[in-house]
C-alpha cells in the first residue's frame, strides 16, 4: 500500500513538473476534445493568416457561443476560467469546459475571474457554478457591489434574453441570475497562484490590474511567466469595418462607457507592463509584432472619436440626434452578427456621455 501511495505521489509530482515546464516555455498539450466553438465571423477577420485564439501556453478557448468569451487558463496546479460568456450558451460553455479539462486530466476548476460585470462576459456564471460549485469567483470591489443589486440582475436577464433571441431565435433557454456574485475582491496588483514557485521554477500566477474606463469595475489580468496580458475592454477591441488600423483591415473600437481619461490611463498602465503577448476582449490575440502599434492606434482612435463627437456638439445637435449620427457611423452589418442592436444603442448612449464629459473637461482645462 505504501508503495502504491508513493507511486501515485511521484506521478502527480511528475505531472506538475511537466505542467510547470509547459507554462514556463509557453507550450502545452493541444488535445482536440471536439469542442463545439462558435464559428469565426467577419467582424473579427482583420489580420491575414492569424489565429485569434492561438494562445502561447496551456490556455484554451471554451466559449459556447457568439457574443462573449470564456478562456480556460491551466497552471501546473490550479485552473482558472477568465469570464464566462453569455447565458444563452451557458450549457455549451460548460460542456466545452468539461471536455477540455478532461482532455487535460483536470477535474477541479479553482478560480473564476470576472473582467467586469457586463452580461456578455459573466452571463453564464450561474451555469459554471452549477457545474463547479466549489469554484471561487474573483472580481473588483465595484463588480462585487454591482452584483449585489437586484436592478443589475434584472438588466442582465433582459439583455441576456435579447441576445438569446438574436443568436438562437425561438429558443426558450433559461437566462439564470442566481450565482451572479463575487466571492473574493481583487485589488490592483493582487495575484492568484497557479503553480510553480519552487527552487527551480518561476511562480505561475495571474496578476490583477484595475483598468477602468469601459466600466468602473474593469480589470486586466497578466499571466506569468507567459507574460500574456488579458486586457480589459477599457483598452479597446479590434473590429473590421471602419478602416483606420495602421495594419490589417479594421479599426479599434473604443467602448469607453464611464470615463474617457481613465481609459487612457488604463491603456498607459497596460502598455507600461510591456507584455510579450496581448489578448483583447472579444477579438482575441493581437499579433505580437503589432502590440506596440496597437497602443498607438488606440490613442489615435480615441482622439478621432473626440473630434467626431465635438463636431456633432458644435453642430448644435440634440442628444438624440447625436446618438443617431453615432449609430450611422459605427453600427455595421458585421457588428450585428455579434451584438444585439439594443445593447449597442445602450452602450453608444453611454459612450457619447463619456466623450462629452471628456470634451467638457478639456475645455475647462484649456486642453
Amino acid at each position: 500500500m505504501q508503495q502504491e501511495i508513493m507511486g501515485t505521489t511521484e506521478t502527480i509530482a511528475r505531472q506538475a513538473d511537466a505542467r510547470q515546464e509547459e507554462m514556463r516555455q509557453g507550450t502545452g498539450r493541444r488535445e482536440d476534445p471536439a469542442l463545439e466553438l462558435p464559428q469565426d465571423i467577419a467582424l473579427f477577420q482583420v489580420f491575414d493568416h492569424h489565429d485569434r485564439f492561438g494562445f502561447p501556453g496551456p490556455i484554451y478557448r471554451v466559449t459556447g457561443g457568439h457574443g462573449g468569451e470564456a478562456i480556460l487558463i491551466c497552471g501546473s496546479r490550479k485552473t482558472a476560467l477568465l469570464d464566462c460568456g453569455m447565458a444563452y450558451c451557458g450549457r455549451q460553455t460548460v460542456s466545452n469546459l468539461k471536455r477540455q479539462m478532461e482532455a487535460l486530466g483536470r477535474e477541479k476548476l479553482d478560480y473564476v475571474l470576472l473582467s467586469h460585470s457586463h452580461y456578455d462576459h459573466i452571463g453564464a456564471l450561474p451555469y459554471i457554478l452549477r457545474a463547479y460549485p466549489d469554484a471561487e469567483v474573483f472580481g473588483s470591489s465595484h463588480c462585487a457591489r454591482i452584483l449585489r443589486r437586484h436592478s443589475a440582475h434584472a438588466l442582465m436577464r433582459e439583455l441576456g434574453e435579447k441576445a438569446r433571441d438574436l443568436y438562437v431565435p425561438g429558443s426558450t433557454e433559461e437566462i439564470p441570475i442566481d450565482g451572479l456574485r463575487v466571492d473574493h475582491v481583487l485589488l490592483d496588483g493582487d495575484s492568484l497562484f497557479l503553480g510553480g514557485g519552487g527552487c527551480r521554477t518561476e511562480a505561475e500566477q495571474i496578476v490583477a490590474y484595475e483598468t477602468g474606463g469601459h466600466t468602473q469595475c474593469s480589470m486586466s489580468f497578466l499571466v506569468k511567466p507567459l507574460d500574456l496580458l488579458f486586457a480589459s475592454e477599457s483598452t479597446g477591441i479590434i473590429e473590421s469595418g471602419v478602416c483606420s488600423l495602421s495594419e490589417g483591415r479594421g479599426y479599434i473600437h473604443t467602448p469607453i462607457l464611464k470615463n474617457f481619461n481613465q481609459a487612457l490611463q488604463s491603456m498607459k498602465k497596460c502598455r507600461d507592463l510591456h507584455p510579450s503577448h496581448l489578448c483583447l476582449p472579444h477579438f482575441g490575440m493581437v499579433p505580437d509584432s503589432f502590440i506596440e502599434q496597437y497602443w498607438e492606434d488606440f490613442s489615435v482612435e480615441c482622439e478621432n472619436r473626440v473630434r467626431f463627437v465635438r463636431q456633432l456638439k458644435e453642430a448644435g445637435l440634440s442628444d438624440e440626434e447625436m446618438l443617431e449620427k453615432y449609430a450611422d457611423r459605427y453600427w455595421t452589418k458585421y457588428k450585428a452578427m455579434e451584438q444585439p442592436k439594443e445593447a449597442f444603442m445602450l452602450n453608444s448612449k453611454n459612450i457619447l456621455k463619456a466623450v462629452l464629459n471628456e470634451i467638457e473637461r478639456r475645455d475647462q482645462d484649456g486642453i
